[in-house]
């Protein structure tokens, strides 16, 4: 008998299902929320209530593209951690009820395990043990990874996350949210030389950015007293040069990482590692440090439930089983 997984993914503000058979993804679909781009951000009691509206139509839709039906799961998947808590709630509480109404085992997945496991979903896929940079608007993490189930963060940062040193950035640029993308985008048409900002001096393994978020803001403050249109009439090369600090900064803990253990297999996961100069720094570091890079693709770079469906499999092969006593955590610890 085939072993399908429905897996359920709701951390924050993108409703994802996606369906498993031995091993391999059959659906992934994800319901974004547009209401948050008024806002400048997520707001945690519409992402919760659209997660409502959200996740039964997607959970159907995942089924069908899979061609399996309810009576043939073999268990259910969700995030348990971390995330907004209201969102978590929502997913928490629909795998639990399919679940019990279909006698089948629940999984619970920590989201950021799940990221890392994204390198698995196609080949080729990394050897153990391997280094990820992961990297999203909540989290900056270097992971030691032994095995698919054992993981141990060597370095993380001590403040904000890359993912918000760029959204915080293009808001003070007046770019609309989702601000990271948008950065990106402006930078591949820039100078990332033009302008310099500072480096933190952080000791070990562990990331700093905000002190960096400060400088660009004195940066911009300081040019826009002198001219009212300075961030209009430099804007990409102002966004290649942010983007181009961001990704020193995590590319050269990286490469220190890299050094101290030895190791050679490097990969990047979460939704940063969509970045196109971070996936382009990676293969220069790589290449300089002879490494074997692995990078997800797009569609697995950012909060989808392909990617917490492939972390189900390997916990449902290793009997790692979540009771319905399972709650969702905002903050748990990797």
């Amino acid at each position: 008998m085939p072993v399908n997984i429905l897996a359920i993914e709701s951390s924050c503000d993108e409703t994802s299902a996606a369906v498993l058979t031995d091993g391999r993804i059959r659906s992934n679909f994800i319901a974004n929320q547009t209401v948050h781009e008024q806002y400048g951000g997520v707001v945690p009691e519409l992402a919760s209530r659209a997660h409502q509206e959200n996740i039964v139509p997607v959970v159907d839709m995942a089924l069908k593209k899979a061609g399996v039906e309810r009576s043939a799961l073999s268990a259910i998947a969700f995030t348990q951690s971390p995330g907004l808590i209201g969102s978590l709630l929502v997913g928490n509480c629909f795998a639990k009820a399919m679940a019990l109404a279909l006698n089948i085992p629940l999984i619970a997945v920590h989201h950021m395990q799940a990221h890392v496991l994204a390198n698995f979903i196609e080949d080729p896929k990394p050897l153990f043990p391997f280094l990820c940079l992961t990297v999203s608007g909540g989290h900056t993490q270097i992971v030691l990874c032994e095995s698919p189930l054992s993981m141990k963060v060597i370095g993380e940062t001590l403040d904000d996350a890359a993912g918000e040193a760029f959204d915080k950035s293009a808001k003070l640029l007046g770019l609309p949210y989702p601000g990271g993308p948008l950065i990106d985008k402006y930078a591949q048409e820039g100078n990332p030389a033009r302008f310099k900002f500072p480096e933190p001096q952080i000791p070990g393994l562990n990331f700093s950015f905000s002190g960096l978020k400060t400088a660009i803001l004195y940066f911009l403050q300081e040019h826009r007293q002198q001219d009212p249109a300075f961030v209009q009439q430099h804007l990409a090369d102002i966004c290649a040069s942010v983007q181009e600090r961001i990704v020193s900064i995590l590319m050269r803990k990286l490469e220190k990482a890299a050094r101290e253990t030895g190791i050679r297999q490097v990969a990047i996961a979460g939704g940063v590692s969509a970045n196109s100069g971070l996936r382009k720094a990676l293969q220069q570091y790589g290449e300089k440090n002879g490494w074997q890079c692995y990078i997800p693709k797009f569609e697995y770079c950012t909060d989808n439930a392909a990617m917490i469906a492939i972390t189900a499999w390997y916990k449902y092969q290793a009997g790692e089983f979540a009771g319905l006593d399972a709650v969702p955590s905002a903050r748990a610890v990797f």
